[in-house]
């Protein structure tokens, strides 16, 4: 069973629509074909692009997250697999808009760690250049 990790804490699954799964070795200039058939093939559905993570060492999701938000991908983004606490503020800086984890991973990373997290517009050297 997963848990699903966004700003506010865990969930359950509630995702209903079309989940296309995307591989960490996708090379990330195929994206946009990737999203564009993708789009395509669900029609009306809600679309989500769920991305693996098969090591928490493996950042490739992270830049496919950011090439998909480059190529306009408005849609649902997940970052799926082996992905930590401490992690959680780069995928949602990179694009992710949660996170899906193990319940083992849950039980070890309690919501509270997750939380800590949860204020990842904080910590982003950018914005506070910018601002």
């Amino acid at each position: 069973m997963s848990v699903i990790v966004r700003d506010d804490g865990f969930h359950a699954e509630d995702f209903t629509g079309t989940v296309i799964e995307i591989a960490p070795e996708t090379a990330p200039e195929a994206l946009s074909g990737l999203i564009a058939a993708a789009e395509a093939s669900a029609g009306e559905a809600a679309l989500m692009l769920r991305v693996a993570f098969p090591a928490f060492s493996d950042g490739r999701g992270f830049t496919l997250a950011r090439r998909a938000r480059a190529a306009g991908f408005t849609g649902r983004l997940r970052a799926a697999g082996h992905v930590l606490a401490d992690q959680y503020a780069m995928a949602r800086r990179s694009g992710f808009d949660e996170v899906e984890i193990s319940a083992e991973l849950a039980a070890r990373q309690d919501a509270a760690q997750w939380a800590a997290r949860a204020d990842w517009r904080a910590g982003d050297y950018r914005a506070r250049l910018q601002g």
